[in-house]
């Protein structure tokens, strides 16, 4: 008789999932864009968020055209709720970093509205572009 460890549950915080592939994070295709501080602030409001945030890289999502694409996944209480990822294109500034730290650190995805400015920014996901 075998036995399979069982994981225990546990929840997941909002999650930002930079895209770091192809195009986004490119200074040859966005040279005025700090690349790396970008992600740099996004791991430090993360270790600051208590738990709250997750940051995590990933290679090319796939929309090259709206780099730098960040998708902000709802936690384990926003997805209880029926809410799913968020797409965000054209991550190029100050500006768009701060109103997505502030929208996760509210909740995210079906815990709280994201600002007005990200819903300018908002693009399909990328299983609703086939």
């Amino acid at each position: 008789m075998t036995t399979s460890a069982i994981r225990p549950f546990r929840t997941r915080p909002c999650t930002l999932v930079v895209c770091r592939g192809c195009c986004c994070g490119d200074a040859r295709k966005h040279p005025g864009t700090d690349h790396d501080g970008q992600l740099t602030r996004l791991r430090e409001a993360a270790a600051a968020s208590r738990g709250r945030i997750e940051v995590r890289t990933t290679d090319c999502l796939g929309p090259c055209g709206q780099a730098n694409v960040i998708v902000v996944q709802p936690s384990t209480e926003g997805r209880r709720r029926g809410a799913r990822a968020a797409w965000i294109g054209w991550a190029l500034d100050d500006d768009a970093l701060d109103s997505i730290v502030a929208w996760a650190l509210a909740g995210g995805p079906g815990l709280s509205e994201p600002p007005a400015t990200l819903l300018l920014q908002t693009i399909p996901a990328l299983a609703a572009r086939r």
